[in-house]
């Protein structure tokens, strides 16, 4: 029997790239059979849709979705983006915010203002194209090639040829355009649909919640619901007639709720360690945080501190203002050696080389004050940043006494599409030599990223690596502000002890 609720709502489906309106013909017919109205989307120059005029981008496909919503007859309207189409949804839902009454987020990323889609293309080959050229036309994938896009489990052979049978070539610009985003959309509720054969789960979600980290803190608000399908990257295909009834439960506002992070956000609590206050300069993207005039014998050593990421673009304050970094170079004016923390710009995993080009300018203008030793430099990563280390590995320069890495993550982990190859420390490490390397490892490590630093540790062994490992068996991601016990505080000291014994040896 059909509810008053899904008589009154009318769902817009539309599909990631190179597909159309066909692949929801399963779906909408079983959301049809529910009383729902169905509008799934074509948008222009892809599968089964009008030729792509001369300037088709990411805009187009907004301006598709707009026409789209403007069209429908019900009261209700729940758009639904998967993949790609979760940036033409959200740009055109900011359009015609008081029509849309849900956003469903299919196996899709959460692109912030500025984004670019290509950070959430997973072909690298891709990627490199459109880099270098921004206009090129993406030529649809054969059978044997969807699963350089996305899981594909739960699709047979069949599922694949009718995949590229409705298939078009993707028009560039969709994917180097950036979505830009008003805000009007923050009082909008949302679902998230997660299909876990991907290894993306709604306990991996609240585990990053519960990290008190800033930009994941939304997704534990009241308007938030998720659901998982046990399934690859095209459930519309291989689960039609359960993501139908997904969609209409996230559309009566079901879906599970994550737990809010009960503590002071990470970007608010204090460091472990009382540092005393330090002389502070700006310049650019770098923050110095000098030593004691009063003890000059002439330049000094430094470390330059890297805060993980990926962080949103906006975020208020920016790390390099947050206690924890500011304790971390404090720390080390207090022991005579100038803290530096650079201000990088990892906003999206496609954005490691962006970063990595901040930090080697840090570098440059560090080395360049007179006040520090240029033959006398450190390098510590936190978190995300911990890839960061590739290059400095893969190449190291004399004047690079030694790496250190706090609870890193050393490889790409699930959903982080679009990181470049070369940001691959455990790749790399065997051309570092006798680089010290200083890593501390937390025991309460989320298990996806205590993988990466397991395999970061075997190539360790293996090459031979100068590497000193603080082990921290009863802390957490980010307990220099999550957990000031005797254990973290002495990891800290222990970390900073070993990278001063490098910077002077």
């Amino acid at each position: 029997m059909r509810s008053d609720h899904e008589i009154r709502t009318a769902f817009i489906l539309a599909s990631g790239p190179f597909t159309g309106g066909p692949l929801w013909d399963r779906v909408g017919e079983k959301l049809r059979e529910a009383g729902a109205e169905v509008h799934a989307a074509t948008l222009t120059g892809t599968g089964g849709g009008t030729a792509p005029a001369g300037g088709t981008g990411l805009e187009t496909h907004i301006a598709d979705v707009v026409r789209l919503i403007d069209g429908v007859t019900a009261p209700k309207v729940v758009l639904v983006g998967h993949d790609y189409a979760i940036h033409p949804v959200l740009g055109a839902a900011q359009h015609r915010v008081e029509r849309v009454t849900r956003i469903v987020y299919l196996d899709s990323g959460l692109p912030q203002d500025g984004d670019l889609p290509l950070a959430l293309v997973p072909d690298t080959d891709v990627q490199a194209l459109l880099r270098e050229q921004p206009d090129a036309t993406v030529p649809a994938p054969a059978p044997d090639q969807w699963q350089r896009w996305g899981n594909t489990t739960g699709l047979s052979p069949a599922d694949l040829e009718r995949l590229s049978s409705l298939a078009a070539p993707q028009p560039g610009r969709t994917l180097t355009e950036p979505l830009r985003l008003t805000g009007a959309l923050k009082d909008v509720p949302t679902s998230g649909i997660l299909c876990t054969a991907s290894g993306f789960t709604i306990e991996a979600v609240q585990q990053l919640v519960t990290s008190g980290m800033p930009q994941f803190q939304s997704l534990a608000e009241p308007g938030v619901g998720f659901f998982e399908l046990a399934t690859g990257h095209w459930p519309m295909l291989s689960r039609p007639d359960e993501l139908a009834t997904t969609l209409l439960r996230a559309a009566a506002g079901e879906g599970h709720r994550l737990t809010p992070a009960n503590i002071t956000p990470f970007h608010e609590r204090p460091f472990l360690l009382d540092a005393p206050v330090a002389a502070r300069e700006r310049t650019g993207r770098l923050d110095l945080h000098l030593p004691d005039p009063a003890d000059d014998d002439g330049p000094r050593p430094a470390i330059l501190f890297v805060h993980g990421g990926p962080l949103p673009r906006d975020m208020v304050p920016e790390p390099r203002d947050w206690p924890l970094y500011v304790g971390y170079a404090r720390l080390a004016a207090s022991q005579g050696v100038i803290g530096a923390v650079v201000a990088h710009r990892l906003h999206a995993t496609s954005d490691y080389p962006t970063a990595a080009a901040d930090i080697a300018e840090a570098l440059r203008v560090l080395r360049a004050d007179p006040r520090v030793d240029a033959d006398r430099i450190a390098l510590w990563t936190f978190s995300g940043g911990g890839l960061l280390m590739s290059d400095h590995l893969a190449a190291p320069p004399p004047w690079l006494r030694c790496v250190a890495a706090t609870y890193p993550v050393l490889a790409p982990l699930t959903g982080w599409i679009g990181v470049d190859p070369r940001f691959a420390p455990a790749a790399v490490l065997p051309k570092a030599g006798r680089l010290p390397v200083v890593l501390t490892r937390v025991g309460l490590e989320a298990p996806e990223i205590a993988a990466t630093v397991t395999a970061f540790l075997a190539a360790a062994d293996e090459c031979g690596a100068a590497l000193e490992l603080v082990d921290v068996p009863h802390a957490m991601h980010g307990f220099d502000v999550h957990d000031p016990t005797d254990e973290t505080r002495e990891a800290v000291r222990h970390a900073l002890s070993a990278v001063l014994t490098h910077l002077h040896a």
